[in-house]
């Protein structure tokens, strides 16, 4: 495999260099230094804040965008080998890396690096822990999967040693990182595309806390199912969160207004016993959220931060583009935006939304891959039951081109035969009509999905 040196940086061609991964890589290296390419089928906000720091970026994708002299070409997951790109460097025979390959590389640059996993969850903890290093001044650089706020963007270019970055597990791309510290805040069956099954989803994980370098630390939510199978073999020394007997224990859990939790934290001490590290508060809703904190206070705490930078820091943090994002009213009609497409994140969602002030709770939901949706339909169809009502907008295909027999249709179905109200209509035009003849001021209404379902809240605001 190519290896990067930052002591001698190169010229490095970026294929898709708009995404939101690849452009804060893209960031980190022409603050090093190196000379960087990149193309993409479209212009954006992210690709012109490239260009004004140094880079040469082209559209479409074509063969000649590649530069002569061109020392290794990125590229992501979604790159086909049919891409002109990826054909042409092939051909010329320019080394490459994965998006996940280049992520580990400029990881290994920095000493004391967190990498944080798990099927849900990942960019809110990884932005908690990020805004916690950020208020006790230790200038981190960040790679998250979103877009926060509190870094105008998803990457941050610290003058520290700290590396703190956002593990996703889909076709293996963590196994490529070897962080001093791991976290895994949960491990459940999705991107069954890839995955044979949980089992697989389960030894990928393992496989990942294995890559923790020597003297790390696994830091592993302990209501994970037979935590053992994961750990067994593994350097690191292991930490576990959340459940009754974990490490670190959140207790005395009350919820505001809105659903924002807050908690004491207990510490196990080597005697067994347990001393209250401290009482913390959150700006954003969910019990879920309660146990995203506790992982991050973990980590936090094991990388020696007061506890009052800690509360300073969680306080900060207000949440993700499209993790609980409250939007704006329509009509009196509070309209939400969430990123949640697994049955879990929906049930986590929607229960955090019992918290919030409503008359009724509607839920806008739009499945993301056939692949998803027929692997998990009960599961789908059980968490969406909790709204008092659902519509459901087509499958966002995403990558898959066989819908393999499912629609949202389906799923209505499923949903009815739990006694829920749910309907499906196949354009956002018909959602938007159907919702501006029946929201009702006091009403909660979530846009929730990972694909193009967003634009329903903004037609209705717009």
């Amino acid at each position: 495999m190519y290896q990067i040196d930052f002591q001698h940086p190169c010229r490095i061609h970026f294929i898709g260099i708009g995404g939101i991964s690849m452009s804060g890589l893209a960031l980190v290296l022409l603050r090093e230094g190196f000379q960087v390419s990149g193309s993409d089928s479209r212009d954006s906000d992210l690709i012109q804040l490239l260009i004004s720091r140094g880079a040469a970026i082209a559209f479409p994708q074509k063969a000649e965008n590649i530069p002569e002299g061109t020392d290794v070409v990125v590229y992501t997951a979604a790159i086909h080998p049919d891409n002109p790109e990826f054909s042409a460097a092939k051909e010329r025979k320019i080394p490459m890396l994965t998006r996940a390959e280049l992520l580990g590389q400029i990881m290994d640059h920095y000493p004391s690096s967190i990498a944080v996993a798990g099927t849900h969850g990942k960019t809110t903890t990884t932005s908690m822990i990020s805004c916690i290093f950020l208020s006790a001044g230790l200038d981190p650089t960040i790679s998250v999967g979103g877009i926060l706020q509190e870094i105008g963007g998803n990457i941050r270019l610290g003058q520290s040693e700290n590396f703190i970055a956002e593990a996703c597990e889909y076709t293996n791309s963590f196994l490529s990182l070897r962080p001093k510290t791991a976290v895994i805040l949960n491990i459940d069956a999705d991107h069954l595309d890839f995955f044979k099954d949980l089992e697989d989803i389960r030894r990928s994980f393992h496989r990942f806390a294995e890559n923790i370098q020597d003297g790390g630390v696994l830091i592993i939510n302990g209501s994970i199912e037979n935590i053992p199978e994961i750990t067994e073999g593994i350097r690191a020394r292991i930490v576990t969160y959340g459940s009754e007997g974990s490490d670190y224990v959140p207790t005395n859990i009350s919820y505001d207004g809105i659903g924002a939790g807050s908690f004491d934290l207990l510490k196990k001490q080597e005697d067994g016993s347990y001393e209250k590290l401290g009482s913390f508060s959150l700006t954003i809703p969910g019990e879920h959220n309660v146990s995203n904190a506790a992982a991050a206070i973990a980590a936090a705490d094991l990388s020696g931060i007061s506890m009052d930078r800690v509360r300073e820091g969680l306080l900060r943090f207000h949440g993700a583009d499209r993790r609980f994002e409250r939007k704006g009213l329509y009509k009196g009609a509070q309209i939400v935006d969430d990123y949640a497409h697994h049955p879990t994140e929906i049930l986590a969602t929607l229960k955090a939304a019992k918290h919030f002030p409503h008359k009724k709770i509607w839920c806008v939901f739009q499945p993301h891959t056939y692949t998803r949706t027929k692997a998990l339909l009960p599961e789908f169809a059980s968490a969406l039951a909790l709204a008092d009502e659902v519509v459901l907008a087509d499958i966002y295909a995403a990558r898959e081109t066989d819908n393999l027999g499912i629609s949202s249709d389906t799923l209505r179905g499923e949903i009815e035969k739990l006694g829920a109200k749910a309907v499906y209509f196949p354009s956002f035009s018909e959602i938007e009509d159907y919702l501006r003849q029946n929201l009702k001021k006091g009403d909660l209404c979530l846009v929730m999905g990972a694909g193009d379902v967003i634009r329903v809240g903004q037609d209705l605001l717009s």
